[in-house]
């Protein structure tokens, strides 16, 4: 289909008079159109559409539909119905009152072309830009992130659920697309295992029976795998998704060697980053976050959190869920400052904050990092009854790498190193001579035996200096209070899932779900400017009958 030019020359005047005269008070599809204009251009996605072909339907019209879509919690079928039925939806989108819409389809061609030309941030972009230009956003300021899970749209299996899948799976492709080879290579028994899915298939009791269950299937599919590489086999049997697919959990789940097929156990397995979780969505993986684990992905929204304007998300950030907070802090600002909405302070919670972040956000995008750092637990003392001596006791000289105790000693070693990260630090050790009698030592180490008494671990010097200044900085009332913003973060992430259904992703896939995000985060910026331009104020946070008792008393 080739960009059809829309040119939008206003709400057409009957759709305005009828509309106006049946709300009075406007909906959100009139203000928002009133306020922002048609918001969406077709020239923002004249790429993903060829100049030649049969004329496509308005991509700027079904960016808006897709925002409205989300905003209201409607499937692809009720969002193209009510484009056909509700007066307010064609006043937003200049159409007149008999105009017929289209079909619901639609919609997903337009989020695959989104996907095919990398234009997933298109939508929030420029709503970000309509936004600023009515003046309810600016760069510098204040603005906060957190995550929260999001569940693929995938049952979560354990180990002997995902084999026994995925190898139904491969033989369920192989069934249709190449029978008559297939059918000579199993027996009944295959069918018996492998005929129903697995939430319905009922596991043998006790340890030994699955493990020999799970070596059975393991064996099974190293049976299938043999038979696809078999030089008389059909070559475009290994190019069907679901064998790719067994062939990499195989690799993972099991080990094949002369002794015969073995089922991996504890270290020997990979890291769940590396891992499939499920064979139907091969980008999602088992995360655990607060003790509770899940499989899928994570989002990380940005907002804005300025008192006079309205809280605004200017960044979506979707990771599979094994994938750190900290990993992803240099991403945020990177972002924020490539859509010039930098802020002046960035709130967080303790998992996106290390020193080493606060100080590339000052050098690199002049942010200032607002979070607590991990405090000095030093548990080196023998003393329950008095306090450890921590890092701060000491005092440091860099230029001549040594360190002073507090009781004048110094350090005698001082050693570059790095973490199995790549992050580099300096050990410093103190000699035990100088700390078996030293008056401290019960509340500064426990080395007794050996060359070396208390040692500290350093991160390199202006890291270490930011490290120290923020321990002492979030001890204050002062700092305490800045920090109190980032609470409110809780609650766009509370709207996200009660309005847009942010938790669950409706599709299989890193990149489709990334879509789905930022169209929820773009549909909670419509809602809330709007809000903000009807004077609503913001919800307060909820308290329990027995709470408010608690609170009066």
């Amino acid at each position: 289909m080739s960009l059809e030019s829309r040119s939008d020359d206003g709400v057409p005047e009957l759709t305005a008079r009828v509309v106006r005269a049946a709300f009075p008070k406007g909906t959100l599809a009139i203000r928002v159109r009133e306020v922002l204009g048609p918001v969406f251009r077709d020239d923002d996605f004249a790429v993903a559409f060829p100049r030649q072909g049969r004329p496509a339907i308005s991509p700027g019209a079904l960016a808006l539909v897709s925002v409205l879509q989300y905003a209201e919690g409607l499937s692809d079928r009720q969002a193209a119905d009510q484009v056909r039925a509700r007066m307010d939806w064609k006043f937003l989108l200049g159409l007149e009152l008999d105009d017929p819409g289209f079909d619901f389809t639609v919609l997903g061609d337009f989020r695959t072309r989104l996907l095919a030309h990398g234009l997933e941030e298109r939508v929030l972009d420029v709503v970000l830009s309509r936004l600023s230009d009515a003046g309810m956003l600016r760069a510098g300021g204040r603005q906060r992130t957190d995550s929260t899970q999001v569940l693929a749209a995938v049952r979560t299996l354990n180990r002997m659920e995902f084999v026994g899948e995925t190898l139904r799976a491969a033989l369920e492709a192989l069934a249709a697309a190449a029978p008559d080879w297939l059918t000579p290579l199993i027996d009944a028994s295959w069918v018996d295992r492998y005929g129903a899915k697995v939430d319905n298939y009922r596991f043998p009791k006790g340890d030994n029976a699955r493990l020999k269950w799970a070596e059975q299937v393991g064996r099974d599919g190293f049976a299938l795998l043999d038979a696809i590489n078999d030089a008389f086999a059909p070559a475009w049997l290994s190019e069907i998704p679901s064998v790719g697919i067994l062939r990499r959990a195989w690799s993972e789940q099991y080990h094949r060697d002369a002794e015969g097929v073995r089922w991996r156990e504890g270290k020997d397995l990979p890291p769940a980053r590396e891992r499939l979780s499920s064979p139907y969505d091969t980008d999602a993986h088992y995360g655990i976050k607060r003790g509770s684990g899940w499989c899928g992905y994570k989002v990380h929204l940005s907002e804005t959190c300025e008192p006079q304007a309205p809280h605004l998300i200017t960044n979506v950030e979707t990771t599979n869920a094994t994938v750190n907070d900290t990993e992803v802090t240099a991403t945020v600002h990177q972002r924020m400052a490539a859509r010039e909405l930098a802020p002046a302070e960035h709130v967080v919670d303790s998992g996106y904050i290390t020193a080493a972040h606060i100080l590339a956000a000052r050098q690199d995008h002049d942010i200032d990092l607002i979070g607590p750092v991990g405090l000095d637990t030093h548990h080196g003392g023998r003393d329950p009854q008095a306090p450890d001596l921590t890092q701060a006791a000491f005092t440091t000289d860099w230029e001549a790498k040594k360190v002073t105790c507090p009781q004048g000693a110094t350090s005698i070693s001082w050693s570059q190193q790095r973490k199995a990260s790549g992050t580099p630090l300096v050990r410093v050790h103190f000699a035990l001579a100088d700390c078996d009698p030293c008056p401290l030592k019960a509340r500064c180490t426990k080395a007794a035996n050996g060359k070396w008494g208390r040692s500290l671990t350093l991160l390199p010097q202006d890291q270490q200096q930011i490290l120290e200044q923020r321990r002492a900085e979030q001890q204050t009332d002062a700092w305490k209070e800045r920090y109190d913003a980032r609470a409110g973060v809780e609650g766009t992430i509370s709207q996200a899932v009660r309005r847009t259904r942010l938790r669950r992703t409706p599709y299989r896939g890193q990149d489709k779900t990334h879509l789905a995000n930022v169209l929820s985060a773009t549909a909670l910026n419509i809602i809330r400017a709007d809000a903000w331009l009807n004077g609503t104020p913001l919800g307060t946070t909820r308290a329990s009958h027995l709470a408010r008792l608690t609170l009066a008393a």
